[in-house]
């Protein structure tokens, strides 16, 4: 069932979700994970680790699903990308290029291999659901 905007408006996470990537989008010509770890940083730093972990990943999951590629969408990797990007911003102050210039393993898109077997990322449980990593645990 599809929501009919005249009746049920947008969700407040939709609105918040779209106005990060807009933020990251108007300085760059296409989504890739410099941008997502851009749009990331912002979530967490406008709302927080904890709701960032929510937002960005209600976001992405619908943006996979309104581009016809739901399958794109991994819950395992969107959370811990969020939880290690909030971990490295958590002394805030920065702006987005001083923060990767400070941490610049964060554009390393094969950075959640220190911390997860290819294995365990390509189960159908991490692919829906929060797994814990089975090599390094993430930053606290």
């Amino acid at each position: 069932m599809s929501r009919d905007p005249a009746t049920d408006p947008e969700p407040p996470g939709d609105r918040a979700f779209d106005a990060l990537m807009a933020d990251v989008m108007a300085g760059a010509d296409r989504f890739g994970h410099r941008e997502h770890v851009h749009l990331t940083w912002l979530a967490v730093r406008r709302h927080g680790t904890a709701a960032a972990i929510a937002l960005v990943g209600d976001g992405i999951r619908r943006t996979a699903r309104y581009a016809g590629t739901p399958q794109k969408y991994h819950a395992t990797v969107s959370r811990a990308w969020v939880e290690l990007v909030g971990h490295h911003a958590a002394g805030g102050g920065d702006d987005f290029e001083t923060f990767v210039g400070r941490h610049p393993a964060l554009l390393d898109k094969r950075l959640l291999a220190r911390h997860y077997r290819s294995s365990t990322l390509a189960t159908a449980e991490a692919r829906t659901g929060w797994v814990a990593p089975d090599l390094l645990p993430l930053p606290d």
